[in-house]
């Protein structure tokens, strides 16, 4: 199979010119089809889909918008541009010069971050794959499909750094992403959350909101590796999942706004009245957050870690915004948990700041979700009601780190566990209210129209208007 590698895979890493990558990728590529085929979006491959392709890493070139088929979607792979005499930003290695080749013993390492990282992009693909049946309308489902072929083009991103820095090994891996399956009971994803079912939109919405918003943060700590092809790949990355997490902000903001209105017409704020009406209430969207929030939390790994503190002193995976930073070395310093204290309480240890840079990403992490919860509680205070979204603590339902299975309410106040299991129903989605969400999902495919639950968005896409034809069906 020949390729015109720059017209079909648009890139700025010189695919034309390499031989044995083009011959790699010419492999890998009919797998990766046969997988979109297979498990990307159902049934909407011969639509033509008004998205946004890269294809090139400039400000006229990265964002160009046409009507697409998803099959024909340019997945191209760039590097963010060069910098200039860049150098070690953290570490042991602090202030040398960056490695363009991979170093021979950081290369194991090196190649699990990458596939750890490049597993979450289908993954998330396959566990969205039957929300388009259901979407609330043309602008939402536009959007999915964004989502949808820009993880995609991040599995193509990870997939060319396997091939072109890790030979054989690489190649085996990059196959292997596309063998293993979310929520497959003998292949799945590595890391449990992307193997949860996305059944409905507002675990969608959840799921950009918070779960993306970990992929944010992941990749800012791998745009700190000294590994520059790797750090440079995550920065283009960073442009693209911006959107995905305005997706998840601006659907839970929209799904509360039309509940308010709802309360304003019925005059009450009782659920079972609300959902009578077709909305989803504030207490079911708030399980819903508890969920998704606990859940993304995990997937920071332990919050005092070896292995994080390992790849801090090699340079291979920094904090976000390194710059930021004070001490850049962190050889001395160190970071106070909280850990439970075996008889239902609080103990206070002090680690060294290495093992704690998951805990400090983590903490950032948290920071950067509060902000979404001050708009949508915006919205409830402008309306006048007192009800307000809140996060739950991190030590809630956790199953990684030192809170793994330590029962606690949302406040993070330990309880027993007797306690936690007759009233979880309280704080998570009972099977009831994924059974009731699920019912409010029906296909809204006319131009310009809204499901019953969740008000219109403030603005189109690429300043188009909101009654835009998004997508065009054969």
């Amino acid at each position: 199979m020949e390729s015109n590698y720059q017209d079909r895979i648009p890139n700025n890493v010189g695919l034309g010119a390499n031989r044995t990558l083009q011959r790699a990728l010419e492999h890998w590529q009919p797998e990766f089809l046969n997988w979109w085929h297979g498990l990307g979006p159902s049934d909407f491959n011969a639509s033509s889909v008004y998205l946004r392709t890269a294809i090139s890493v400039d400000s006229k070139g990265w964002a160009t918008f046409d009507y697409v088929k998803m099959p024909d979607y340019r997945w191209g792979i760039f590097l963010a541009q060069e910098e200039n005499d860049r150098r070690v930003g953290f570490g042991d290695h602090f202030g040398q010069t960056v490695w363009q080749q991979v170093p021979g013993e950081h290369r194991s390492t090196l190649r699990r971050l990458i596939v750890t990282q490049g597993d979450t992009e289908p993954a998330s693909v396959e566990q969205q794959r039957l929300l388009g049946h259901t979407a609330p309308s043309l602008y939402d489902l536009r959007n999915l499909f964004q989502v949808n072929v820009e993880e995609g083009r991040h599995l193509w991103a990870m997939v060319y750094l396997l091939h072109a820095y890790f030979g054989r090994d690489g190649r085996e891996e990059a196959e292997e992403l596309l063998e293993r399956h979310s929520g497959d009971a003998d292949k799945p994803r590595i890391l449990s959350t992307f193997n949860e079912p996305i059944s409905d939109w507002l675990s969608f919405y959840m799921f950009t909101y918070f779960t993306d918003r970990d992929g944010k943060f992941q990749l800012k700590s791998l745009a700190e590796s000294s590994f520059d092809p790797l750090s440079r790949t995550c920065k283009f990355m960073l442009t693209e999942e911006a959107h995905h997490m305005f997706v998840g902000d601006t659907g839970i903001g929209r799904v509360i706004k039309r509940t308010i209105e709802v309360m304003k017409e019925s005059g009450t704020d009782d659920p079972i009245t609300l959902r009578k009406a077709g909305v989803i209430d504030l207490p079911t969207i708030q399980k819903y957050l508890n969920f998704w929030f606990s859940s993304s939390l995990d997937l920071f790994g332990g919050d005092s870690s070896s292995n994080a503190a390992s790849y801090f002193a090699n340079g291979l995976k920094g904090r976000p915004d390194e710059i930021k930073y004070q001490d850049h070395i962190e050889s001395e310093s160190s970071f106070t948990l909280e850990l439970p204290d075996g008889k239902g309480g609080v103990r206070e240890e002090r680690i060294p700041m290495r093992n704690a840079v998951n805990e400090v990403v983590r903490e950032a992490y948290v920071r950067d979700c509060e902000k979404g919860l001050a708009r949508w509680n915006r919205h409830l205070e402008e309306a006048g009601y007192p009800q307000r979204m809140s996060l739950p603590s991190t030590r809630f339902r956790r199953t990684v780190g030192s809170w793994a299975n330590i029962s606690t309410n949302p406040e993070g106040k330990p309880i027993g566990l007797e306690e936690f299991n007759a009233r979880q129903e309280e704080w998570l989605p009972t099977s009831d209210d994924r059974a009731y969400v699920h019912s409010v999902m029906h296909g809204v495919f006319e131009r310009g129209k809204m499901a019953s639950w969740i008000a219109r968005p403030e603005r189109g896409i690429n300043t188009q208007p909101i009654d835009f034809e998004y997508i065009r069906f054969h």
